[in-house]
């Protein structure tokens, strides 16, 4: 697991604040009055089976949509405290662009593919203002070799990488523009268990280099315990139990967190 962000890191409060954040489906619950503060430099793992409510949450605390219920407090670079809910959509779609990062389980559905992978990467920064071919092209290839993808395979397609590489490539166009958070779905998920470890790897690595927040979901708690500080456990889309990761995997207080340790150990 990394380590806790430093004290200093703390010191002008968190960088994200959720209060009551509920969200439904007809009669079917989303999530339900989930409060958390994430602070910065720190990896929230958010951890449940199935159903459980949340990638429903991810999408509330990334504005993807807004919820029926609950506030979204974002501290920006200036120091300001932001009503993300409150926004314009314009005003929110660019604070996604800056920042703020989306990885999305299935690179597909963060990559645009029928432009190379360069073009997915510098499309990013284009969107920020930079204009300077040079310069832009400088970047994205900074940020592919960060990604280790090979770079003589910055022109082509990602249809025609596998999807370890895909990924690779989505999360270098999320990071391209230096957000302060980003939002992780799965992102190990349906890749070779050997992709897998090499993914999260890097994914450990640059977060503790570029002191990047991040929300995490996943059903591995491998995965959890790999990336992340503190562990949110949901289940019917309520937080049933919530802590340091080491303290809430290694002593379970929930019977449901029981349930879920247990059933990897028995594996």
């Amino acid at each position: 697991m990394t380590t806790m962000p430093s004290v200093d890191a703390r010191d002008d409060g968190p960088l994200l604040t959720a209060t009551g954040i509920s969200h439904s489906y007809g009669d079917r619950i989303g999530c339900r009055d989930v409060t958390l503060d994430l602070w910065p430099g720190e990896v929230l793992g958010v951890v449940g089976e199935s159903g459980s409510g949340k990638t429903t949450l991810l999408n509330c605390l990334s504005a993807r949509f807004i919820p029926a219920a609950g506030a979204l407090t974002y501290r920006l670079r200036t120091g300001e405290a932001a009503d993300v809910y409150a926004m314009g959509e314009a005003a929110r779609r660019m604070l996604m662009r800056t920042d703020w990062g989306f990885v999305h389980q299935n690179p597909r559905d963060g990559l645009r593919m029928g432009v190379s992978a360069g073009a997915n990467v510098g499309e990013r920064l284009m969107a920020v203002g930079a204009r300077h071919y040079g310069a832009i092209r400088e970047q994205v290839t900074d940020w592919l070799g960060r990604v280790e993808m090979d770079l003589g395979r910055i022109d082509d397609l990602p249809t025609q990488f596998s999807g370890g590489m895909q990924q690779r490539v989505q999360i270098a166009r999320n990071l391209v523009s230096g957000p302060r958070l980003v939002f992780m779905d799965e992102p190990t998920g349906g890749l070779d268990v050997s992709v897998q470890a090499r993914l999260l790897d890097l994914l450990r690595g640059l977060t503790n280099d570029l002191g990047l927040s991040a929300v995490i979901v996943t059903h591995d708690l491998a995965v959890a315990r790999l990336l992340s500080h503190r562990l949110m456990v949901m289940r019917r889309g309520e937080v049933v139990e919530q802590g340091l990761t080491g303290q809430v995997l290694d002593d379970p207080q929930h019977a449901y967190t029981q349930l879920l340790v247990s059933s990897v150990l028995q594996t």
